[in-house]
């Protein structure tokens, strides 16, 4: 993979909430996100940060992860507590579309995609820990992250594909023939046909990444898939996973009552529909730490985070 190009920040935008762990842009380059506190958050102004305003929209009594705007102006809202959800944004009210598969309770949802069809696909992310416990999913490697599919009119979704691990993002191809969904655990990216000869099939798009893969966002059916990658690749880790269950369970009690620090790598990855890299930008000693998402927005790339109280204005990179 070729050296990156420097992700450079043009300023910071405080929301007055913590863990804005997903961005998505409107069609007037406003940036809705979630927040630790269950709120829904719009970001107008975002060039000008004395002119920034910051609404709330909703609340959705639960932790907010990711989000998908739909073409009626409602949001999708994958929350870790609750499940799949529906937010009117005009009046704030919010629907349960799904909390349970199979019998059990939809813990961790993770991020959402909604297809042409009326079709919502999602992730969970694991099937073990909770959100507050993320780094012993990935610490024990459970591979229990799922895809999953609500169908128009259903009210409990089907598996699509499951033994992820930890799945995260998922963004859809242009034409909707296949789905992209990011496993952090892995470093990679994996495609779920959806049609055509090998439908219902999964099989690796984009392997060995520099990072951790966090939410993946599409701007349109001709944008590129951006990637945000929420820390580096950790040497220690990956010899961890070497080890058997048992000593990677041990080392997951351990870690989930560890403090957590993020360091100070950041990165974001776009790719095209056939898994080649177009951009790769990245930030050594960023004082914006842990990017788990990405998008662009009035002529920016907008950068969330778990970990931050705000969001980062970035310039966008020069197309190629």
């Amino acid at each position: 993979m070729e050296r990156p190009t420097a992700l450079v920040p043009r300023h910071y935008i405080a929301i007055g909430g913590r863990g804005p762990e997903d961005v998505v842009a409107d069609d007037r380059g406003r940036v809705i996100t979630g927040v630790e506190d269950g709120r829904i958050l719009r970001i107008d102004g975002l060039t000008d940060p004395a002119a920034t305003r910051v609404d709330v929209l909703a609340d959705t009594g639960g932790r907010p992860l990711g989000l998908e705007l739909l073409p009626d102006g409602d949001l999708l809202v994958c929350d870790a507590e609750r499940g799949l959800l529906r937010v009117d944004l005009a009046d704030g009210l919010v629907r349960v579309l799904a909390d349970s598969v199979a019998g059990e309770s939809l813990r961790f949802c993770s991020n959402v995609v909604a297809l042409s069809d009326g079709s919502v696909c999602f992730t969970v992310s694991s099937r073990r820990y909770p959100l507050e416990q993320w780094i012993g999913d990935l610490v024990e490697d459970t591979a229990t992250g799922r895809l999953l599919r609500l169908a128009p009119g259903a009210d409990t979704p089907e598996v699509l594909l499951e033994g992820l691990r930890f799945a995260n993002g998922v963004a859809a191809s242009g034409d909707e023939s296949f789905l992209v969904v990011a496993e952090t655990g892995a470093y990679r990216l994996t495609r779920y046909w959806l049609t055509g000869p090998k439908a219902g099939r999964g099989e690796p798009f984009a392997e060995n990444l520099p990072g951790m893969p966090d939410n993946l966002w599409r701007g349109g059916p001709d944008g590129l898939i951006r990637v945000a990658l929420a820390g580096p690749r950790v040497p220690p880790l990956d010899l961890l996973r070497r080890g058997t269950p048992a000593v990677r369970r041990t080392a997951a009690r351990v870690a989930v009552r560890a403090p957590f620090r993020p360091t100070g790598t950041i990165g974001v990855m776009a790719f095209d529909d056939q898994g080649a890299v177009v951009q790769y930008l990245a930030r050594r000693r960023s004082g914006f730490r842990m990017v788990t998402a990405v998008c662009e927005a009035a002529g920016h790339l907008v950068l969330g985070s778990l970990w931050e109280r705000g969001v980062a204005v970035c310039e966008a990179p020069a197309p190629r």
